[in-house]
């Protein structure tokens, strides 16, 4: 069965939206001197990558990256394992970040990393959001909204030759 894929985000276009996030997250937290970007496994973790590299090198905030792996499919029975363990997160900034946000059910799950910390704040980035919100999550940091039919799908693509995001 071939699928048909429509681009929605080139190259281009992606870097636009990963710097205006950048630009975003510096704007709210520039009197931080350090704010946590924990990306969801595989999309999540690569964007939160690129977003780091791109706060780092327009502002003063150092940012602790962490990769978030949780199972997506049954996040309700399966541990969370955050990978950098030397994180403090007692009042750190956090900003949980994923590819897209359609439900909201992953990222509910995946802040339950964040929960047993005394935290200072917890916000939420996507490349896309698709609005179909069944939890009660909102991303504060996104790239483009997306209304689409709950039988289409979004597929990010973030390599290092290439970049885009598609309506399957």
């Amino acid at each position: 069965m071939n699928k048909q894929r429509t681009e929605i985000l080139n190259q281009r276009k992606v870097e636009q939206k990963i710097n205006r996030i950048a630009f975003q997250v510096i704007e709210e937290h520039y009197d931080q001197k350090d704010i946590v970007l924990a990306g969801i496994l595989g999309n999540g973790y690569t964007l939160a990558s690129l977003i780091s590299k791109k706060v780092e090198a327009n502002s003063s905030i150092k940012v602790q990256l962490i990769e978030l792996k949780l199972n997506k499919k049954d996040p309700l029975h399966s541990a969370i394992e955050l990978d950098n363990a030397e994180v403090e997160l007692e009042g750190a900034c956090i900003i949980l970040i994923d590819d897209v946000l359609n439900s909201g059910r992953t990222m509910m799950y995946a802040m339950k990393a964040f929960l047993d910390s005394n935290i200072r704040s917890l916000k939420t980035g996507v490349l896309v959001n698709r609005s179909h919100n069944r939890y009660p999550v909102h991303a504060n940091y996104v790239g483009m909204s997306l209304a689409t039919t709950l039988k289409e799908h979004i597929e990010v693509v973030l390599e290092d030759d290439h970049c885009g995001a598609y309506l399957v």
